[in-house]
């Protein structure tokens, strides 16, 4: 199957990723799975280059994004694919705004540290929601991150360019 399709299937919930999972299974998993599985992310968030981390993961292609912008469905489902890393990352949104949840703090959530996979994933994730068609989204979560990152002084000035130049 052709990475448009199998994306796009997986995104409708009709097929299943690499691993035999579905959309919906992984929106149900534990933050403690969210954090040691490294080979969901590139699904849930599809950008145009392949993941050093996941060389089954389709790439987000232009039918795809094409498809991203005629289809509110599948807007809504990467809209609930964030919704599941924001609370994983401590975080909340109301519409187009994101905000830490008050339990945030560095000790739960190892984003909030120098270095490690989450900044990977977060750039990731702001790219992936530009490229489908969800820019308000994705300057939401940049300034989320941003702000957030820089109020606790832990996340490095590498990411925070990073995160700037997302999209």
């Amino acid at each position: 199957m052709v990475d448009d399709t199998r994306l796009l299937a997986f995104y409708r919930g009709e097929s299943p990723d690499h691993k035999g999972r579905l959309l919906e299974d992984i929106w149900a998993l534990s933050p403690f799975w969210l954090e040691h599985t490294h080979d969901y992310i590139q699904w849930l968030f599809p950008i145009p280059e392949a993941s050093r981390f996941n060389s089954f993961a389709p790439l987000l292609t232009p039918a795809v994004q094409a498809a991203f912008a005629n289809d509110e469905r599948l807007r809504h489902h990467q809209q609930r694919s964030l919704d599941v890393m924001l609370n994983f990352l401590g975080l909340t949104r109301d519409g187009n705004i994101i905000t830490a949840q008050p339990t945030l703090s560095i000790q739960t959530h190892i984003w909030l540290k120098a270095g490690g996979h989450n900044h990977l994933r977060i750039t990731r994730m702001i790219r992936s929601l530009a490229l489908c068609h969800q820019p308000t989204l994705a300057r939401a979560l940049q300034q989320a991150v941003i702000e957030i990152g820089t109020q606790h002084g832990v996340v490095s000035e590498t990411t925070l360019q990073y995160w700037h130049e997302a999209f």
